[in-house]
């Protein structure tokens, strides 16, 4: 093989590497779900720079206008008090973003934590484990986060502290199967005989391991608070009423759902299609993720 043979080949087996590696990654579900995500993210974290108005500016004169049009001051219509819709919609989409990534980064390290220490020792500590999770387990997700609620009061911290309540279950169920089957494999016995303390095996060679399935279980978790807080936001249990959030926008264009079905539409159609989105994307990366699928051959279509 001459030279320039050689450096011809060299890019080229890059470019194969590198489309063999992007492959999983370019399918619907991952592409229309990611598109959906990042649209999210962008919107919430540009919602002071966009947003065409003050979110809580009320013009009376304007209350309860249906939608302007693409050139209209309204592109989607005013509520009740002449608040511009589109506006609310940008700040509750960043609202949204941020209670369902905290909720999901504390679950996550509360579930992950718990389970891989619940399945490694096994025994007494993962019997008293296991019993908080099925007492916590045993209360209704939803009548759990409204007890919370009414009980410490309304606020961003005391819902995000709601929505967690049960959220990390998952992830502790996980993480406790997974780590049952790691505890026994021949890298952590090498560490456990080289004289590696508990604490050190549990968080350099079990939690990694556990990395994959979380992101799995994170992605699904994210739509279902997203959805709990419209649900909590809706009853009046959610965030202060100064701050604008899709569920409490909901309440809000229910009393007018016949005369000014904007109100109620458009914030209904943004929770749709975020947890479409999210949802989408949780199942492409399970089938990316997912060992036991890439196992069957069935995770990369």
């Amino acid at each position: 093989m001459t030279v320039d043979a050689q450096v011809t080949g060299e890019p080229r087996l890059r470019q194969s590497s590198l489309r063999r590696a992007l492959r999983p990654w370019l399918t619907p579900k991952v592409l229309v779900g990611g598109t959906i995500v990042l649209i999210l993210v962008v919107v919430g974290l540009l919602a002071p720079l966009i947003a065409p108005y003050d979110p809580n500016a009320q013009n009376l004169s304007r209350a309860l206008k249906s939608p302007d049009g693409l050139f209209g001051p309204n592109l989607v219509g005013t509520d009740a008090v002449g608040r511009d819709i589109l506006s609310r919609l940008f700040y509750g989409a960043r609202v949204s973003l941020v209670i369902a990534v905290l909720v999901v980064i504390i679950s996550g390290v509360v579930g992950i934590v718990l389970g891989a220490v619940s399945g490694y020792f096994a025994g007494t500590v993962d019997f008293l484990i296991q019993k908080l999770v099925e007492v916590v387990w045993a209360f209704p997700p939803l009548l759990l986060a409204i007890a919370i609620i009414a009980f410490l009061g309304q606020g961003l911290e005391n819902l995000i502290l709601a929505l967690v309540s049960q959220r990390w279950i998952a992830y502790c169920r996980v993480a406790r199967g997974q780590a049952l089957s790691l505890r026994t494999r021949e890298f952590v016995d090498a560490a456990r005989s080289l004289g590696a303390k508990h604490s050190r095996i549990i968080s350099r060679h079990i939690m990694p391991n556990l990395f994959p399935s979380a992101v799995v279980i994170g992605t699904f978790s994210m739509a279902s608070a997203i959805i709990s807080e419209a649900s909590l936001s809706f009853l009046g249990l959610g965030v202060p009423p100064d701050i604008p959030t899709w569920g409490s926008m909901l309440a809000d264009g229910r009393t007018y759902i016949s005369t000014s079905w904007w109100m109620a539409l458009f914030p209904g159609l943004c929770i749709f299609f975020t947890v479409l989105g999210i949802n989408l994307l949780g199942d492409g990366l399970r089938d990316i993720l997912d060992p036991r699928l890439k196992r069957s051959g069935t995770g990369i279509g």
